[in-house]
């Protein structure tokens, strides 16, 4: 059931549990200016910052319908249990050593489970999280300072790190952040019915996710077919991709972290744009407030200096951004104001024949914010004021809000370095509906998640994964029913023949043509083990390389595969989110040298397949490499397809590994395979 969190998230009466904490919440309330009502219970006090303590939450006037309550973790239990028999409207539970600790040995799990089953509907936040900031209604219930002001919209930003949230509102970057709010363990409400909850708010502009376990993927998936539904976009961080990372997520907020390719996958099939640091999570949303997701990828530069032309030119190599050519209209524009020397181009540098000319500066901005381009950069870097004096850029600055005012056209203004552009000034230009952008790296990353957002908003078809859940109990099938479970769907094999012992291999050999190759099986790596001996070329060979072999429990033998044009490895994880990837990449001996491989979420489209190979460094070969035979590439598409059936058809399927399929001038033929399976 989704909790209902508008009373939590909009309090018009807010309740206290606890010393200290609670204190530092009413002195957090009474500095944004909550107007509404304060109750501090507390059985040894008489009042907490003037307002006048309850002894005992029996006494509280009516049911709050927010609470903080920052007391141990038994009695949170406690407190809780009764908020929710009362009809209070949700809860913010501050203590930790639940699920998060319960690596120690602490009971942590139970409790967090007791705290659960307390709540029943009552939403709560928590446990181990410092709560909410709504900056739209003046609401901090939260224990600690933090740096977000007032506004009257902005973007929600959601995670479950209460001190990185805490870092995120002391930006100095002209962000308004609408709301933040903190998950901690997801115990009960997840980051996803927060955001889900917070896009419905016509104030917020888009929501930011800081994601270290995903919990409910379908709760997510939901999420964010609702985000597209309201073009709002998504953006997220997710942590926990390093070991080290991993152990840390599993003991601050008890969430498994899948693995970095399955995650990213994920959101991307989803229609979440990742980030990977702070400072372009913060630039992307900023630009999604301002200018909303980018319809497309034309993107026009104006500086006075040749070099920021060109660095700004260099750094978008490799992204979605395209500086198209001005139009010949435009430039004949450019031209009449600039003169014969200045060459007009995109990116154009407009030198500083006219700087200090504000009409004619304004002028120039004009022309290319008449150019029809998705968004318009300015880039200029005012001086700071203690050190300069920063008048002489006043003209400038005129200029770009005139040419504003005068275009209907997206515009940000960017300072090559993040510290380069006050606060001060960052807020003077949003309240012109011109974007702020700190720093030159960060802010092309911004615009290609912002084009990417654009992207996903403008998508015809909805996304689709396959999500299988795991039981403990599992089975591995021999390479023989591997590939003759494979088989079925399409996969074209070596002919190959199995026996049970020593005395069957003179058997089945007779109807193999030679050179044959010899697999023994029940052996997880045979290559290893010495279990794998190729190009036998006579039925005596056979024999006398299947009597090497030991602690086998059967054989295979196949008919030898001409040399291919490249072995290629086809695979299927079932991750720790319960979402199914499909990896491709350079196989055989080269999988663990080239570690060269891309993942996709099960099912994965025909192109979507080919554009992932596009982008491996297997490519080339595949291609031709240096006058060779180029690969058939449509029957490698069709033997991935094949082994991404097998998954679609097969339910209790962990993972499956086809390494190598021999990409083949004509053809592909796959020449190892397994298979594990729940049992």
């Amino acid at each position: 059931m989704k909790p209902d969190l508008s009373r939590l998230l909009n309090p018009k009466s807010i309740a206290l549990f606890g010393g200290a904490w609670a204190e530092n919440v009413i002195l957090q309330l009474q500095k944004s200016g909550f107007d509404g009502d304060i109750w501090p219970v507390h059985p040894k006090r008489e009042s907490i910052c003037g307002i006048q303590c309850y002894a005992d939450i029996g006494d509280l006037p009516k049911a709050p319908d927010a609470s903080f309550v920052g007391v141990n973790r038994e009695l949170t239990i406690e407190v809780i249990k009764t908020l929710s028999k009362m009809g209070a409207g949700g809860a913010t539970c501050f203590a930790s050593g639940f699920s998060e600790s319960e690596s120690e040995g602490t009971g942590g799990a139970d409790l967090q489970q007791r705290l659960i089953e307390a709540a029943g509907d009552m939403p709560i936040l928590g446990p181990n999280c410092y709560g909410l900031l709504n900056y739209l209604d003046n609401v901090t219930l939260w224990p600690d300072q933090h740096g977000g002001r007032s506004c009257e919209k902005g973007v929600a930003i959601i995670g479950q790190s209460s001190n990185v949230l805490i870092n995120m509102t002391m930006q100095k970057r002209g962000l308004p952040i609408a709301y933040t709010v903190a998950a901690g363990n997801q115990a009960q409400t997840q980051l996803s019915d927060i955001a889900s909850h917070l896009l419905e708010d016509n104030r917020v502009t888009a929501v930011g996710l800081y994601i270290e376990g995903f919990g409910d993927i379908r709760k997510l998936e939901a999420l964010a077919a609702k985000a597209r539904k309201l073009h709002k976009p998504i953006v997220a961080i997710k942590t926990g991709k390093s070991e080290k990372s991993k152990l840390a997520t599993l003991t601050h907020t008890a969430s498994l972290a899948g693995s970095a390719a399955a995650a990213s996958a994920l959101m991307k099939r989803l229609g979440i744009v990742e980030v990977e640091s702070i400072a372009v999570f913060l630039e992307t949303l900023k630009l999604l407030h301002t200018c909303g997701p980018l319809e497309g990828n034309a993107i026009a530069s104006m500086s006075c200096s040749g070099g920021e032309a060109g660095l700004v030119s260099d750094m978008a190599e490799g992204t979605k951004i395209r500086f198209r050519d001005i139009s010949s209209k435009q430039t004949d524009i450019l031209k009449g104001i600039l003169g014969p020397i200045v060459t007009v181009s995109n990116p154009l540098d407009y030198h500083t024949f006219i700087w200090g000319d504000e009409e004619k500066m304004a002028g120039i901005y004009s022309a290319v914010l008449n150019d029809q381009y998705d968004l318009n950069i300015l880039i200029m870097d005012i001086p700071p004021e203690d050190r300069c004096d920063p008048s002489a850029w006043d003209s400038a600055l005129a200029a770009l809000i005139k040419a504003n005012s005068r275009c209907n056209a997206n515009v940000a203004m960017l300072a090559t370095l993040p510290e380069n552009l006050s606060e001060a000034l960052s807020d003077k230009l949003l309240s012109h509906g011109i974007c702020p952008m700190h720093g030159m790296e960060e802010m092309i990353l911004a615009i290609d998640a912002a084009i990417q957002a654009g992207e996903i908003m403008n998508a015809d078809s909805e996304p689709v994964f396959l999500s299988i859940q795991e039981n403990e109990a599992f089975k591995v099938l021999d390479e023989g029913q591997s590939k003759s479970a494979l088989a079925r769907h399409g996969l074209s094999f070596p002919k190959m023949a199995t026996a049970a012992n020593l005395n069957e291999v003179q058997e089945v050999i007779r109807s193999l043509s030679f050179p044959v190759v010899l697999k023994g099986l029940g052996i997880a790596h045979k290559s290893e083990a010495g279990a794998v001996v190729l190009n036998l070329e006579t039925p005596d060979a056979v024999h006398a390389a299947a009597s090497t072999m030991k602690g086998v429990t059967g054989f295979l033998v196949e008919e030898m595969v001409a040399t291919p044009v490249a072995e290629v490895l086809v695979g299927i994880t079932r991750d720790t989110t319960g979402v199914m990837m499909l990896t491709v990449g350079s196989g055989g001996v080269l999988t663990e040298l080239l570690e060269d491989t891309a993942s996709l979420i099960v099912p994965s489209g025909r192109k979507e397949i080919a554009q992932a190979i596009k982008g491996l460094k297997l490519a080339k070969l595949l291609e031709g490499y240096r006058g060779k035979p180029a690969a058939d590439m449509d029957a490698l598409l069709d033997t991935i397809m094949a082994v991404q059936s097998f998954c679609l058809n097969s339910q209790d399927l962990i993972e499956l590994d086809v390494n190598p399929i021999m990409a083949l001038e004509n053809g592909a033929m796959a020449v190892d395979a397994l298979v594990r399976i729940q049992a």
